[in-house]
Protein backbone atom coordinates (compact mmCIF):
# COMPACT_ATOMS: atom_id res chain seq x y z
CA UNK A 1 0.00 0.00 0.00
CA UNK A 2 2.35 2.92 0.81
CA UNK A 3 4.53 1.87 -2.14
CA UNK A 4 1.49 3.26 -4.21
CA UNK A 5 1.03 6.48 -1.09
CA UNK A 6 4.05 7.85 -1.56
CA UNK A 7 4.50 8.29 -5.27
CA UNK A 8 1.34 10.33 -5.24
CA UNK A 9 2.18 11.96 -1.66
CA UNK A 10 5.22 13.12 -3.99
CA UNK A 11 3.37 14.08 -7.08
CA UNK A 12 1.28 16.30 -4.86
CA UNK A 13 3.78 17.77 -2.98
CA UNK A 14 5.65 18.99 -6.43
CA UNK A 15 2.47 20.62 -7.55
CA UNK A 16 1.42 22.29 -4.56
CA UNK A 17 5.32 23.87 -4.54
CA UNK A 18 4.57 24.56 -7.87
CA UNK A 19 1.34 26.41 -7.49
CA UNK A 20 1.87 28.28 -3.94
CA UNK A 21 5.24 29.50 -5.84
CA UNK A 22 3.96 31.09 -8.53
CA UNK A 23 1.40 32.47 -6.63
CA UNK A 24 3.21 33.75 -4.10
CA UNK A 25 5.96 35.48 -7.04
CA UNK A 26 3.13 37.53 -8.62
CA UNK A 27 2.32 38.33 -4.75
CA UNK A 28 5.59 39.22 -4.19
CA UNK A 29 6.32 41.33 -7.80
CA UNK A 30 3.11 43.32 -6.28
CA UNK A 31 4.98 44.04 -3.13
CA UNK A 32 8.03 44.88 -4.82
CA UNK A 33 6.70 47.72 -6.61
CA UNK A 34 4.64 48.78 -3.69
CA UNK A 35 7.81 49.27 -1.82
CA UNK A 36 9.51 50.48 -4.22
CA UNK A 37 7.28 53.58 -4.61
CA UNK A 38 7.17 53.93 -0.41
CA UNK A 39 10.83 53.79 -1.22
CA UNK A 40 11.09 56.57 -3.30
CA UNK A 41 8.53 58.78 -2.41
CA UNK A 42 10.40 58.95 0.89
CA UNK A 43 13.59 59.71 -0.93
CA UNK A 44 11.98 62.47 -2.19
CA UNK A 45 10.48 63.89 0.77
CA UNK A 46 13.75 63.95 1.87
CA UNK A 47 15.51 65.56 -0.60
CA UNK A 48 12.88 67.93 -1.53
CA UNK A 49 11.30 68.96 2.07
CA UNK A 50 13.17 67.46 4.82
CA UNK A 51 16.50 68.42 3.45
CA UNK A 52 15.59 71.94 3.94
CA UNK A 53 13.12 72.26 6.26
CA UNK A 54 13.21 70.91 10.10
CA UNK A 55 10.23 68.69 10.59
CA UNK A 56 6.90 69.67 12.03
CA UNK A 57 6.20 68.56 15.69
CA UNK A 58 2.59 68.72 17.50
CA UNK A 59 3.53 71.70 19.37
CA UNK A 60 4.21 73.89 16.10
CA UNK A 61 0.94 73.67 15.00
CA UNK A 62 -0.95 76.92 14.68
CA UNK A 63 -4.27 77.58 16.05
CA UNK A 64 -7.09 76.18 13.94
CA UNK A 65 -8.89 78.67 11.86
CA UNK A 66 -12.06 77.89 13.25
CA UNK A 67 -13.19 77.57 16.98
CA UNK A 68 -15.91 74.83 16.88
CA UNK A 69 -15.91 71.92 19.36
CA UNK A 70 -15.05 68.40 18.48
CA UNK A 71 -16.96 65.50 19.60
CA UNK A 72 -15.39 62.35 20.80
CA UNK A 73 -17.59 58.84 19.88
CA UNK A 74 -16.93 56.01 22.27
CA UNK A 75 -19.63 52.88 21.93
CA UNK A 76 -19.02 51.07 25.15
CA UNK A 77 -20.94 47.68 25.49
CA UNK A 78 -19.33 45.40 28.80
CA UNK A 79 -16.40 48.06 28.85
CA UNK A 80 -16.64 48.69 32.97
CA UNK A 81 -13.70 47.30 33.42
CA UNK A 82 -11.45 50.08 31.34
CA UNK A 83 -14.28 52.81 30.35
CA UNK A 84 -13.82 54.98 33.37
CA UNK A 85 -9.75 54.87 33.31
CA UNK A 86 -10.02 55.84 29.84
CA UNK A 87 -12.49 58.96 30.39
CA UNK A 88 -10.56 60.00 33.30
CA UNK A 89 -7.27 59.46 31.84
CA UNK A 90 -8.82 62.05 28.68
CA UNK A 91 -10.66 64.44 31.07
CA UNK A 92 -7.22 64.87 32.57
CA UNK A 93 -4.50 64.82 30.32
CA UNK A 94 -6.18 66.68 27.41
CA UNK A 95 -5.81 70.95 27.38
CA UNK A 96 -7.71 71.37 24.68
CA UNK A 97 -10.80 72.59 26.30
CA UNK A 98 -13.73 72.40 23.62
CA UNK A 99 -14.40 68.90 22.99
CA UNK A 100 -17.47 66.62 24.49
CA UNK A 101 -17.16 62.99 24.98
CA UNK A 102 -20.00 60.80 23.94
CA UNK A 103 -20.22 58.03 25.39
CA UNK A 104 -22.81 54.64 24.06
CA UNK A 105 -24.26 52.37 26.92
CA UNK A 106 -26.69 49.61 26.63
CA UNK A 107 -29.91 49.69 29.42
CA UNK A 108 -29.07 46.50 30.22
CA UNK A 109 -24.83 47.01 30.71
CA UNK A 110 -25.43 48.01 34.49
CA UNK A 111 -21.45 47.87 35.84
CA UNK A 112 -20.70 49.99 32.22
CA UNK A 113 -23.28 52.86 33.24
CA UNK A 114 -21.95 53.47 36.91
CA UNK A 115 -18.38 53.31 35.67
CA UNK A 116 -19.69 56.21 33.26
CA UNK A 117 -21.60 57.91 35.21
CA UNK A 118 -18.79 57.98 37.92
CA UNK A 119 -16.24 58.58 35.29
CA UNK A 120 -18.47 61.90 34.15
CA UNK A 121 -19.45 63.64 37.61
CA UNK A 122 -18.15 67.00 37.94
CA UNK A 123 -17.60 67.53 34.23
CA UNK A 124 -19.42 69.11 31.81
CA UNK A 125 -17.48 67.30 29.29
CA UNK A 126 -18.63 63.71 28.89
CA UNK A 127 -22.06 62.72 28.15
CA UNK A 128 -23.51 59.44 28.94
CA UNK A 129 -26.25 58.48 25.97
CA UNK A 130 -28.18 54.98 26.13
CA UNK A 131 -29.00 53.05 23.24
CA UNK A 132 -32.91 52.57 22.19
CA UNK A 133 -32.47 48.35 22.82
CA UNK A 134 -30.14 46.24 24.79
CA UNK A 135 -26.92 45.21 23.79
CA UNK A 136 -25.60 44.13 22.09
CA UNK A 137 -26.39 45.32 19.17
CA UNK A 138 -23.51 46.42 16.71
CA UNK A 139 -20.93 49.26 16.88
CA UNK A 140 -22.01 51.46 13.98
CA UNK A 141 -25.54 51.17 15.90
CA UNK A 142 -24.43 52.71 18.86
CA UNK A 143 -22.29 55.04 17.21
CA UNK A 144 -25.78 55.77 15.12
CA UNK A 145 -27.07 56.43 18.08
CA UNK A 146 -24.57 59.26 19.41
CA UNK A 147 -24.95 60.94 15.86
CA UNK A 148 -28.38 61.39 17.02
CA UNK A 149 -28.09 62.57 20.00
CA UNK A 150 -25.23 64.83 18.95
CA UNK A 151 -27.43 66.46 16.07
CA UNK A 152 -29.46 66.79 18.74
CA UNK A 153 -27.37 69.18 21.17
CA UNK A 154 -26.95 71.40 18.34
CA UNK A 155 -30.05 72.26 17.67
CA UNK A 156 -30.86 72.70 21.83
CA UNK A 157 -27.53 74.59 22.37
CA UNK A 158 -27.55 76.47 18.83
CA UNK A 159 -23.64 74.86 18.09
CA UNK A 160 -21.73 73.35 15.45
CA UNK A 161 -19.30 70.88 16.07
CA UNK A 162 -16.58 70.72 13.87
CA UNK A 163 -15.70 66.99 13.93
CA UNK A 164 -16.43 63.46 14.61
CA UNK A 165 -13.59 61.46 16.30
CA UNK A 166 -13.84 57.42 17.01
CA UNK A 167 -12.31 56.18 20.25
CA UNK A 168 -12.56 52.65 21.82
CA UNK A 169 -13.00 52.24 25.64
CA UNK A 170 -9.65 50.84 26.35
CA UNK A 171 -7.55 53.49 24.19
CA UNK A 172 -4.48 55.44 25.55
CA UNK A 173 -5.06 58.54 23.38
CA UNK A 174 -1.90 60.83 22.99
CA UNK A 175 -2.37 64.33 25.35
CA UNK A 176 -2.10 66.99 21.83
CA UNK A 177 -4.45 64.45 19.63
CA UNK A 178 -7.33 66.67 19.74
CA UNK A 179 -4.78 69.66 18.79
CA UNK A 180 -3.86 67.98 15.70
CA UNK A 181 -7.65 66.63 14.61
CA UNK A 182 -8.56 70.27 15.08
CA UNK A 183 -6.13 71.74 13.18
CA UNK A 184 -5.89 69.12 10.15
CA UNK A 185 -9.72 68.43 9.73
CA UNK A 186 -9.91 71.96 8.32
CA UNK A 187 -8.29 70.39 5.04
CA UNK A 188 -9.57 67.38 4.82
CA UNK A 189 -12.67 64.97 5.23
CA UNK A 190 -11.03 62.37 7.44
CA UNK A 191 -7.39 63.02 9.13
CA UNK A 192 -6.31 59.17 10.74
CA UNK A 193 -3.55 59.00 13.14
CA UNK A 194 -1.37 55.66 13.53
CA UNK A 195 -2.41 53.32 15.72
CA UNK A 196 0.06 51.72 17.92
CA UNK A 197 -0.77 47.86 19.38
CA UNK A 198 0.39 47.75 23.14
CA UNK A 199 1.04 44.14 24.59
CA UNK A 200 1.28 42.78 28.07
CA UNK A 201 4.55 41.02 28.41
CA UNK A 202 2.86 37.32 29.07
CA UNK A 203 2.01 37.72 25.22
CA UNK A 204 4.73 38.08 23.06
CA UNK A 205 3.49 36.32 19.82
CA UNK A 206 -0.63 36.57 19.76
CA UNK A 207 -0.23 40.02 20.55
CA UNK A 208 3.03 40.72 19.86
CA UNK A 209 1.72 40.27 15.81
CA UNK A 210 -0.63 43.05 16.02
CA UNK A 211 2.54 45.42 16.16
CA UNK A 212 4.14 44.10 13.65
CA UNK A 213 1.29 43.91 11.07
CA UNK A 214 0.20 48.02 12.37
CA UNK A 215 3.89 48.94 12.28
CA UNK A 216 3.97 48.01 7.97
CA UNK A 217 0.28 49.20 7.81
CA UNK A 218 0.57 52.80 9.65
CA UNK A 219 4.16 52.94 8.81
CA UNK A 220 4.18 52.29 5.14
CA UNK A 221 1.13 51.24 3.49
CA UNK A 222 -0.75 54.21 4.77
CA UNK A 223 2.03 56.47 3.71
CA UNK A 224 2.05 55.37 0.27
CA UNK A 225 -1.58 55.38 -0.13
CA UNK A 226 -1.86 59.27 0.93
CA UNK A 227 0.96 59.77 -1.33
CA UNK A 228 -0.75 58.14 -4.71
CA UNK A 229 -3.92 60.16 -3.56
CA UNK A 230 -6.37 57.57 -3.17
CA UNK A 231 -8.77 56.80 -0.59
CA UNK A 232 -7.74 56.13 3.20
CA UNK A 233 -9.55 53.66 5.05
CA UNK A 234 -10.55 54.66 9.24
CA UNK A 235 -9.42 51.90 11.55
CA UNK A 236 -11.99 52.53 13.72
CA UNK A 237 -10.28 54.25 16.44
CA UNK A 238 -7.76 57.69 16.39
CA UNK A 239 -9.35 58.93 13.38
CA UNK A 240 -11.92 62.20 12.90
CA UNK A 241 -14.58 62.81 10.22
CA UNK A 242 -15.64 66.40 9.19
CA UNK A 243 -18.71 67.01 10.39
CA UNK A 244 -20.32 67.73 7.12
CA UNK A 245 -18.94 65.50 5.19
CA UNK A 246 -20.37 63.45 7.42
CA UNK A 247 -23.58 64.77 7.53
CA UNK A 248 -23.82 64.64 3.58
CA UNK A 249 -23.24 60.44 4.32
CA UNK A 250 -26.07 60.71 6.58
CA UNK A 251 -28.47 62.65 4.58
CA UNK A 252 -27.54 59.66 1.82
CA UNK A 253 -28.84 57.05 4.44
CA UNK A 254 -31.68 57.77 6.01
CA UNK A 255 -29.60 59.32 9.29
CA UNK A 256 -27.58 56.60 9.69
CA UNK A 257 -23.53 57.48 8.36
CA UNK A 258 -22.77 54.31 10.06
CA UNK A 259 -23.64 51.42 8.24
CA UNK A 260 -24.80 48.57 10.54
CA UNK A 261 -25.05 46.24 8.04
CA UNK A 262 -21.49 46.04 7.84
CA UNK A 263 -18.81 44.13 10.06
CA UNK A 264 -16.27 47.32 9.12
CA UNK A 265 -18.24 50.26 9.25
CA UNK A 266 -14.95 52.05 10.07
CA UNK A 267 -13.06 50.89 7.06
CA UNK A 268 -15.99 51.57 4.41
CA UNK A 269 -16.75 54.99 5.97
CA UNK A 270 -13.21 55.76 5.37
CA UNK A 271 -13.44 55.03 2.08
CA UNK A 272 -16.93 56.70 0.93
CA UNK A 273 -15.23 59.80 2.54
CA UNK A 274 -12.29 60.16 0.76
CA UNK A 275 -12.70 58.93 -2.56
CA UNK A 276 -13.17 61.23 -6.03
CA UNK A 277 -11.96 64.46 -4.99
CA UNK A 278 -11.94 64.30 -1.42
CA UNK A 279 -9.00 64.24 0.49
CA UNK A 280 -7.93 62.32 3.46
CA UNK A 281 -4.86 62.91 5.64
CA UNK A 282 -2.77 60.00 7.52
CA UNK A 283 -1.15 62.19 9.80
CA UNK A 284 2.39 61.40 11.28
CA UNK A 285 3.33 64.24 13.89
CA UNK A 286 5.63 63.64 16.71
CA UNK A 287 5.51 65.92 20.02
CA UNK A 288 8.40 67.87 21.80
CA UNK A 289 9.37 64.55 23.63
CA UNK A 290 9.55 62.31 20.27
CA UNK A 291 6.83 60.93 20.96
CA UNK A 292 4.13 59.92 18.19
CA UNK A 293 0.70 61.51 18.18
CA UNK A 294 -1.11 58.18 17.83
CA UNK A 295 -3.61 56.07 19.77
CA UNK A 296 -2.70 53.38 21.76
CA UNK A 297 -3.78 50.58 22.42
CA UNK A 298 -4.16 46.50 23.86
CA UNK A 299 -5.42 44.23 21.15
CA UNK A 300 -6.12 40.23 21.71
CA UNK A 301 -3.39 38.49 24.00
CA UNK A 302 -4.75 34.71 22.90
CA UNK A 303 -5.56 32.57 20.23
CA UNK A 304 -9.19 32.42 19.90
CA UNK A 305 -9.75 36.47 20.43
CA UNK A 306 -7.83 36.92 17.87
CA UNK A 307 -8.88 34.46 15.50
CA UNK A 308 -12.28 35.64 15.81
CA UNK A 309 -11.16 39.59 15.48
CA UNK A 310 -9.53 38.65 12.19
CA UNK A 311 -11.84 36.59 10.99
CA UNK A 312 -14.34 39.42 11.14
CA UNK A 313 -12.00 42.20 9.38
CA UNK A 314 -11.72 39.71 6.38
CA UNK A 315 -15.24 39.25 6.47
CA UNK A 316 -15.97 42.73 6.28
CA UNK A 317 -13.04 43.79 4.21
CA UNK A 318 -12.16 41.23 1.91
CA UNK A 319 -15.21 39.34 1.03
CA UNK A 320 -18.59 41.39 2.01
CA UNK A 321 -16.61 44.56 0.89
CA UNK A 322 -16.70 43.28 -1.90
CA UNK A 323 -19.69 42.92 -2.67
CA UNK A 324 -20.67 46.09 -0.97
CA UNK A 325 -17.90 48.80 -2.22
CA UNK A 326 -17.17 47.23 -6.21
CA UNK A 327 -13.99 48.45 -8.08
CA UNK A 328 -13.87 51.81 -9.01
CA UNK A 329 -12.53 53.80 -12.44
CA UNK A 330 -9.15 54.49 -11.29
CA UNK A 331 -6.05 51.88 -11.33
CA UNK A 332 -4.58 53.56 -7.88
CA UNK A 333 -7.82 52.72 -6.14
CA UNK A 334 -8.47 49.55 -7.72
CA UNK A 335 -4.62 48.22 -6.84
CA UNK A 336 -5.16 49.41 -3.27
CA UNK A 337 -8.45 47.87 -2.80
CA UNK A 338 -7.14 44.64 -3.95
CA UNK A 339 -4.36 44.89 -1.74
CA UNK A 340 -7.08 45.16 0.71
CA UNK A 341 -9.01 42.21 -0.22
CA UNK A 342 -6.28 39.50 -1.01
CA UNK A 343 -5.57 38.32 2.64
CA UNK A 344 -8.41 35.41 2.66
CA UNK A 345 -6.90 34.28 -0.73
CA UNK A 346 -3.16 34.67 0.93
CA UNK A 347 -4.16 33.35 3.87
CA UNK A 348 -5.44 29.88 1.42
CA UNK A 349 -2.28 29.98 -0.27
CA UNK A 350 0.21 30.02 2.94
CA UNK A 351 -1.96 26.75 4.06
CA UNK A 352 -1.42 24.83 1.05
CA UNK A 353 2.21 26.51 1.05
CA UNK A 354 2.56 24.90 4.63
CA UNK A 355 1.03 21.30 3.50
CA UNK A 356 3.46 21.35 0.88
CA UNK A 357 6.66 21.45 3.47
CA UNK A 358 4.87 19.00 5.67
CA UNK A 359 4.60 16.41 2.84
CA UNK A 360 8.68 17.76 2.02
CA UNK A 361 9.82 16.88 5.32
CA UNK A 362 7.49 13.72 5.52
CA UNK A 363 9.72 12.54 2.22
CA UNK A 364 12.85 13.29 2.70
CA UNK A 365 12.36 11.02 6.49
CA UNK A 366 11.40 8.14 3.75
CA UNK A 367 14.64 8.86 1.70
CA UNK A 368 16.84 8.75 5.25
CA UNK A 369 16.11 5.47 5.02
CA UNK A 370 16.16 4.19 1.75
CA UNK A 371 12.67 3.04 1.32
CA UNK A 372 11.92 6.01 -1.49
CA UNK A 373 13.53 8.16 -3.00
CA UNK A 374 11.10 11.27 -4.12
CA UNK A 375 11.64 12.24 -7.82
CA UNK A 376 14.32 15.65 -7.70
CA UNK A 377 12.64 19.40 -8.64
CA UNK A 378 12.34 20.65 -11.65
CA UNK A 379 15.03 23.45 -13.07
CA UNK A 380 11.83 25.70 -12.95
CA UNK A 381 10.71 24.71 -9.29
CA UNK A 382 14.31 25.39 -7.90
CA UNK A 383 14.44 28.77 -9.55
CA UNK A 384 11.07 29.95 -8.18
CA UNK A 385 11.58 28.43 -4.76
CA UNK A 386 15.26 31.12 -4.90
CA UNK A 387 13.17 33.51 -5.67
CA UNK A 388 10.66 33.06 -3.31
CA UNK A 389 13.38 33.12 -0.74
CA UNK A 390 14.53 36.02 -1.85
CA UNK A 391 11.16 38.07 -1.58
CA UNK A 392 10.36 36.65 1.55
CA UNK A 393 14.10 37.81 2.98
CA UNK A 394 13.03 40.77 1.58
CA UNK A 395 9.91 41.40 3.07
CA UNK A 396 10.73 40.15 6.51
CA UNK A 397 13.95 43.11 6.77
CA UNK A 398 11.11 45.61 5.68
CA UNK A 399 8.69 44.47 8.45
CA UNK A 400 11.80 44.13 10.62
CA UNK A 401 12.93 47.59 10.02
CA UNK A 402 9.70 49.01 10.31
CA UNK A 403 9.04 47.26 14.00
CA UNK A 404 12.61 48.75 15.36
CA UNK A 405 11.56 52.02 14.54
CA UNK A 406 8.59 51.63 16.49
CA UNK A 407 9.36 49.19 19.21
CA UNK A 408 13.63 48.86 19.18
CA UNK A 409 15.64 45.68 18.54
CA UNK A 410 14.17 43.17 20.44
CA UNK A 411 10.90 43.80 19.01
CA UNK A 412 12.17 43.54 15.40
CA UNK A 413 14.18 39.96 15.99
CA UNK A 414 10.79 38.93 17.38
CA UNK A 415 9.20 39.80 14.25
CA UNK A 416 11.29 37.39 12.01
CA UNK A 417 9.46 34.09 14.03
CA UNK A 418 6.48 36.00 14.61
CA UNK A 419 5.40 35.82 10.80
CA UNK A 420 4.84 32.39 11.82
CA UNK A 421 2.44 33.17 14.23
CA UNK A 422 0.79 35.42 12.01
CA UNK A 423 0.53 33.27 9.27
CA UNK A 424 -1.26 30.44 11.34
CA UNK A 425 -3.91 32.92 13.42
CA UNK A 426 -4.83 34.30 9.56
CA UNK A 427 -5.12 30.72 7.90
CA UNK A 428 -7.62 30.03 10.60
CA UNK A 429 -9.25 33.68 10.38
CA UNK A 430 -9.72 32.54 6.82
CA UNK A 431 -11.53 29.81 7.52
CA UNK A 432 -14.05 30.98 9.76
CA UNK A 433 -14.22 34.10 7.66
CA UNK A 434 -15.21 32.10 4.46
CA UNK A 435 -17.46 29.75 6.53
CA UNK A 436 -19.08 32.91 7.66
CA UNK A 437 -19.10 34.67 4.55
CA UNK A 438 -20.58 31.79 2.60
CA UNK A 439 -23.33 31.70 5.07
CA UNK A 440 -24.25 35.23 5.12
CA UNK A 441 -24.96 34.27 0.94
CA UNK A 442 -27.39 31.75 1.73
CA UNK A 443 -29.29 34.31 3.48
CA UNK A 444 -27.94 34.06 7.43
CA UNK A 445 -27.79 37.40 8.91
CA UNK A 446 -24.66 39.37 10.14
CA UNK A 447 -23.20 39.25 13.43
CA UNK A 448 -21.10 41.55 14.85
CA UNK A 449 -18.78 39.83 17.81
CA UNK A 450 -17.06 42.52 20.08
CA UNK A 451 -13.55 41.60 21.17
CA UNK A 452 -13.48 41.98 24.53
CA UNK A 453 -11.03 44.72 25.81
CA UNK A 454 -8.72 44.86 28.56
CA UNK A 455 -6.11 47.55 30.18
CA UNK A 456 -3.67 44.99 31.87
CA UNK A 457 -1.45 46.41 35.20
CA UNK A 458 0.92 49.32 33.80
CA UNK A 459 4.18 47.17 35.49
CA UNK A 460 3.12 44.57 32.72
CA UNK A 461 2.68 46.99 29.91
CA UNK A 462 5.37 45.67 27.27
CA UNK A 463 6.10 50.00 25.95
CA UNK A 464 7.48 51.33 23.19
CA UNK A 465 10.96 52.04 22.10
CA UNK A 466 12.34 55.63 23.96
CA UNK A 467 12.60 58.24 21.76
CA UNK A 468 15.38 60.40 21.42
CA UNK A 469 16.02 63.84 19.33
CA UNK A 470 18.02 62.01 17.23
CA UNK A 471 15.23 59.04 16.07
CA UNK A 472 12.09 62.07 16.39
CA UNK A 473 12.00 62.64 12.32
CA UNK A 474 12.03 58.77 11.37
Amino acid sequence: MIEYVLPAVDFLQKELLLFASLCFIIGSIDDIIFDGLWIAYLIKRYMSVYSRHDRFIVEDLPPPKLAEPLAIFVPAWQEAPVIGAMLRRCHDQWRHGNYRIYVGCYPNDGPTIAAVADAASGTKNIRMILCDQDGPTSKADCLNRLWRALCQDEILESIRFKAIILQDAEDLVHPKALELFDYLIDRASLVQIPVIPRRATRSVWVAGHYGDEFAEMHGKQMVLREALGVSIPAAGVGCAFRRDALSALSARNQGKPFNASSLTEDYELGLQLTEGDARGIFARLKDKQGQWVATQEFFPDNLEDAIRQKSRWMTGIALSGWDRLGWKNCWRENWMRLRDRKASFSALLLALAYIALLLTGLLYAYSLTGYYQPAPFTPLLKTMLVYNALFLLWRLAIRAYLVYVLYGLREALLSVPRTFVANVINILAAKRAITYYLKTLSGAPLRWEKTDHFHPDVTKIKGLRPSSQNNRDK
